[in-house]
């Protein structure tokens, strides 16, 4: 197959010139309600975003070494036809959105996704703001590999979904016209999706499209102003702690818990604690709680 372009990283450039831009745009005007650019902050987000790049090196050696078993032992072959790309891009958005929820709902996978999570900013620089552990995310691929989609278009395909998702991290952006709204991610939604508080908590999961969230019951318009970061915030711009600090919250859960308890701290929602009468029977006398789980 004829190597498709990295798109990412071609756009590198591009990402660097749009968040200078929309950090001058702030300086020569910013509404009272906008939180725009904090040094520190911003600092991290690029941190963050440069650490992925380089662990993502290394996770997709044994990612692509898992797809390329799998695609070499289906029978299917999607085609290449310029035809083929867009439904091949809305299969990719729907494995997407169902990736995307479960990293919010399924407490080990959270740990890994909470970092995009953890800026109390909203701008362009918090799309760059990725984790370090992006192991989670490949095996809701697996059906299209099974289907004969060949691991580097699935790889190009993902590559223009996280392009997509850059813009869409700004308060500069009002909505957009309905049609629009409808139909696709915008700023609007996605502020929505960044926001902690009540009824904004794991909505609106698309990647590309907001369909998705309109179709199973998790699509939220955005009403009141959106608070940003996670219900308990981590109050650190340290990189490494940004990356693992969810992975130490739950060591330190499990450390504390018995082991039937275990599969709850693991695969239940963030924040998710055993019931009184467990407890009880458990420990009568629990020791001083460890930390709790942050929140988006």
């Amino acid at each position: 197959m004829r190597e498709l372009p990295n798109v990412i990283a071609w756009s590198i450039p591009a990402f660097l010139l749009l968040i200078v831009l929309e950090r001058v745009s702030y300086l020569m005007h910013r509404d009272d309600d906008e939180l725009g650019y904090a040094a520190a902050d911003t600092a991290t987000s690029l941190a963050m975003g440069l650490g992925s790049v380089g662990a993502d090196i290394l996770w997709k050696i044994p990612i692509a070494a898992a797809y390329a078993v799998l695609y070499a032992g289906t029978p299917l072959r999607v085609p290449t036809a310029w035809w083929v790309w867009p439904v091949l891009l809305v299969a990719q958005d729907f494995c997407y959105y169902w990736s995307h929820r479960s990293h919010h709902v399924i407490r080990i996978l959270w740990a890994c996704h909470v970092v995009h999570h953890s800026s109390r900013r909203f701008n362009l620089s918090t799309a760059l703001r990725q984790p370090w552990t992006g192991l989670t995310s490949w095996i809701f691929y697996i059906p299209l590999i099974l289907l004969g989609v060949h691991p580097a278009v699935l790889a190009f395909l993902s590559s223009v979904n996280l392009l997509y998702q850059f813009w869409i991290h700004t308060e500069r952006i009002d909505r957009l016209p309905r049609p629009v709204e409808a139909v696709l991610n915008t700023p609007s939604h996605h502020r929505v999706h960044h926001a902690s508080q009540g009824g904004y908590l794991d909505r609106n999961f698309g990647g590309i499209l907001i369909v998705w969230d309109r179709l199973f019951g998790s699509f939220a318009p955005e009403r009141d102003r959106c608070v940003y970061g996670l219900t308990t915030n981590i109050g650190t711009y340290n990189p490494v702690r940004v990356a693992f600090h969810e992975y130490a919250a739950i060591g330190r859960d499990l450390r504390a818990a018995s082991w039937r308890q275990w599969p709850g701290y693991l695969f239940r929602p963030p924040g998710w604690r055993p019931a009184a009468a467990e407890l009880t029977a458990v420990a009568p006398a629990p020791p001083a709680g460890p930390a709790a789980s942050t929140r988006s």
